[in-house]
């Protein structure tokens, strides 16, 4: 059994999304043990997404590199640089503290077998635009690269989902103290498990 964050973030949260959205993952079996709808504080903020994880920011540097590539823009002219790291860290972390505190959102932690892996296909590609009819982006987002780079701010993607277990175990105690994780059995659980 694993447990694992969702976030839906601000642009979720204001379309309404929040019940289509926890409905999709308890269809599948995964129990929510945790929730509530907060508005993000920049200590919280910081912490999500902390300037000490240079193999993100370097990541996303690089992810960004690649999409203005397709696109045909120039980094340099757009970001002042192309080095991925400082793209990432400098340029994409502060726009992730926006968008995240930019409105309420709704937390929670899933809990099942392979529950990291499971939310992270059933959520879709980071890209809107990439992510396969079915799953959660790719039926209800649109947003690209280049919408996103043109308006200066991060791909609002709608959710967020621990990428693996570290994370995760990270990102559940950022989140929830342990007296907000309930423990209960489904109904369905003996079916499906036994």
């Amino acid at each position: 059994m694993e447990q694992t964050l969702v976030i839906i973030k601000p642009d979720g949260v204001v379309r309404g999304l929040i019940g289509q959205i926890l409905a999709r993952f308890e269809r599948v079996g995964l129990k929510v043990v945790a929730a509530k709808m907060t508005q993000v504080e920049k200590e919280l903020a910081e912490k999500h997404y902390p300037a000490d994880r240079d193999e993100l920011w370097e990541g996303i540097g690089k992810k960004t590199l690649e999409n203005y590539k397709e696109l045909g823009m120039d980094p340099v002219k757009e970001m002042g640089t192309e080095d991925p790291r400082e793209i990432g860290f400098k340029h994409i972390r502060k726009w992730l503290h926006e968008y995240i505190s930019e409105g309420p959102v709704f937390a929670f932690v899933l809990e099942g077998p392979h529950a990291i892996e499971l939310v992270r296909q059933m959520t879709g590609h980071t890209l809107p635009v990439k992510a396969a009819p079915g799953t959660i982006r790719g039926d209800f987002s649109f947003d690209s690269a280049a919408i996103a780079n043109a308006k200066k701010r991060p791909i609002r993607n709608l959710i967020h989902a621990s990428g693996n277990e570290e994370e995760a175990k990270h990102e559940v105690s950022l989140w929830f103290t342990d007296k907000e994780i309930t423990s209960y059995m489904r109904a369905e659980e003996a079916a499906m498990l036994g």
